[in-house]
Parts: structure tokens; C-alpha cells; sequence
């Protein structure tokens, strides 16, 4: 089979697109032949060496999919030949990368995808969706009629994070880098859109939350966040999510922060047991069927281009580009 993957560590370049041999499923495994993969901050990180997990070489790389099943394991009990599935998790923890034309996958990873989905769409909304889901509902236990801030709502988890939090009736504070990018987090019912490079950005987001008994959730996408800022616009017992940011060192406000009983959660979802992950996957499906989550693509490279697409992810990721909305994808067809 065709795939991109590395032999060591390093910049972009060093992805190789070529041949390897096609998985055979273990016992709890399906065969997916994949549609489309998804690239992430994290594969960059894994990729780059930052994180350390590439240690076996060849290392496919990419953690997201979405395809068809085309040979089940003897123990798999979930799927079938022929079922369209998606996932995230992979090229982790031992666990093969998707960027290729095929991919072995245990059961406990995959979902069914939804009728009408498709697989670029899955794989977009894959790591994206099941990371504000977690954020959102198991950490932060958000609810009807709160306010929730998110910046960049436009990006990868920032447009999953405003949407899902619309689907419940929370109220949202997003911010956004250009007119266009305004435009479409205000068509998913956003309540307040700033962009960031406007003068007035904090006392907008500042009046609104004052209006409003302040910030019941504040999820945190940047690298480098602002605590002092944060916390002064938490409304009391408010949470902070936490989910970028390795190495970031803030200064801290920590009078501020346990006078207004605030909590703060630190997570990512690849802690996430598979069955929390499960119930996070079967959340987002249920919105998109009922029309309250599309998972955004921003530019679709072939699995040649694999490294083109990593190179286009770490100057959003890292250099603040700003040059990407949505999702970048890779379609092993192309």
C-alpha cells in the first residue's frame, strides 16, 4: 500500500511517501481502507520529535480517519465488511498513523459514521469533535443558558467548541481573525464575535461578560494563555478548560482564582479511556444528524503531499499564520 510516513525525526521534509506493506487485523482489529485522514497540531509535535513517541521506524504517521471496513479480526463484535467508520487515537501509543491507504484499527477506536457524512468530513471532525466534547461536557459539565469563551472560534476544536456548546443553549463568546471567519462563526449562532486584531477586543468580550454575571467557561485553545485576563472575566465557580499550551508558564492570579471558587481542568483526549471517548463520538454524531455540527475543511492535500500538509499545520499551529480554516485533510486517492 502507499503511505507517508517517517524513518527519524525532524522537519517536514522528512516525511517519505512510498510502499509498505498492507496490515493484517489482529483478532480485535478491522481493516479499514481509508477515504481520508485528518492532520493535527499533535501529529506535527509526534512528527517533529517534540513528543516522543516515534520511536519505531518506519512510523506512519496521522491519528485521525475515516473509511470503509474491508476484513474483520476474529473477536470483532462491533463492525462488519462493508460498514464506513471513523476514528481518532491513532499513532499513539504503539497504535499504527492512518495516513495511508489502508490502516488497522482495534474496534474500541472506530465509530460508524453517520449517513450523509462524508469521509473527509469524518476524519475533519474526528480528534476535533471528540476533544471539545470531552472539554465541554465531561470536564467542564457546561449547560443551557451559560456563557462559554473560546478563542479562535473558526479553528480545528474552536469551531467544534462553538457549535456543540450552541447545540445545547449555551452562550458564546468567540474569538475570530478576519471578516470571513466572523461571517461563519456567527452563522453557527456564536453571540459575540470580536476579532482578535481589533483594539477594542477585551472590552468587548469585557462588557459583554460583565452584562451578563461573567464567564461560566472558558476554554482555552492558545499556546500561551493569559490567566490574570482569564480569571477577571470568570464569573464565580466558573471552569477553565485547558488543552494547548505545553510549554507555556503564566503567571498565575491565584488570589483572584480561589476568592471566586473557580475550577480549572487540564486534559487531552488522548488520556480519555475508550469509552469515554466512545460516548463523546456517539454525542457528535447525534449532532451532526440533527444539524448542529459540521466539522469545517480547510484545504485537502494527497498522501504525496503529506509533508506540505504538515508544513502548512505548524505555520497555523506555531507561527500564528492565521492562514487556515478548518481542517487540513489527506485523501489517499488523490
Amino acid at each position: 500500500m502507499k503511505a507517508a510516513y517517517i524513518t527519524e525525526t525532524g522537519e517536514p521534509n522528512v516525511i517519505q511517501f512510498g510502499d509498505l506493506p498492507t496490515p493484517e487485523p489482529g483478532p480485535t482489529q478491522v481493516l479499514v481502507k481509508v477515504g481520508a485522514s485528518a492532520v493535527n497540531p499533535i501529529d506535527t509535535y509526534i512528527r517533529s520529535g517534540a513528543v516522543p513517541i516515534a520511536t519505531e521506524f518506519p512510523y506512519i504517521v496521522g491519528c485521525d480517519l475515516a473509511g470503509t471496513v474491508q476484513q474483520c479480526g476474529s473477536e470483532v463484535t462491533r463492525f462488519q465488511p462493508g460498514d464506513r467508520v471513523w476514528g481518532s487515537n491513532q499513532s499513539l501509543f504503539g497504535r499504527p498513523g492512518t495516513a495511508a491507504q489502508y490502516a488497522a484499527v482495534d474496534q474500541d477506536w472506530l465509530y460508524p459514521s453517520p449517513d450523509g457524512m462524508s469521509d473527509a468530513v469524518a476524519a475533519a471532525g474526528s480528534l476535533v469533535g471528540i476533544t471539545a466534547h470531552l472539554g465541554l461536557f465531561l470536564n467542564a459539565n457546561l449547560q443551557a443558558g451559560e456563557i462559554l469563551f473560546v478563542n479562535g472560534g473558526t479553528g480545528g476544536v474552536g469551531a467544534a467548541v462553538v457549535q456543540l456548546a450552541k447545540s445545547v443553549g449555551a452562550r458564546v463568546i468567540a474569538t475570530v481573525g478576519s471578516d470571513e471567519k466572523q461571517a461563519l462563526c456567527e452563522s453557527w449562532g456564536a453571540d459575540l464575535v470580536v476579532n482578535y486584531h481589533s483594539d477594542s477586543m477585551d472590552q468587548q468580550i469585557g462588557d459583554f461578560a460583565t452584562e451578563n454575571g461573567g464567564i461560566d467557561v472558558w476554554f482555552e485553545t492558545q499556546r500561551e494563555s493569559t490567566m490574570d485576563r482569564t480569571v477577571e472575566l470568570m464569573a464565580k465557580r466558573g471552569r477553565i478548560v485547558l488543552m494547548a499550551g505545553r510549554a507555556a508558564r503564566p503567571e498565575f492570579p491565584v488570589g483572584p482564582f480561589y476568592v471566586k471558587d473557580l475550577r480549572m481542568f487540564g486534559f487531552a483526549m488522548f488520556n480519555a479511556s475508550p469509552e469515554e471517548q466512545r460516548d463523546s463520538a456517539e454525542a457528535v454524531n447525534a449532532a451532526f444528524n440533527a444539524g448542529t455540527w459540521t466539522p469545517q475543511i480547510g484545504q485537502t492535500f494527497s498522501l504525496a503531499q503529506t509533508s506540505d500538509a504538515h508544513a502548512l499545520q505548524e505555520a497555523n499551529t506555531l507561527e500564528m499564520a492565521g492562514t487556515l480554516t478548518g481542517k487540513i485533510v489527506v485523501d489517499p486517492s488523490l
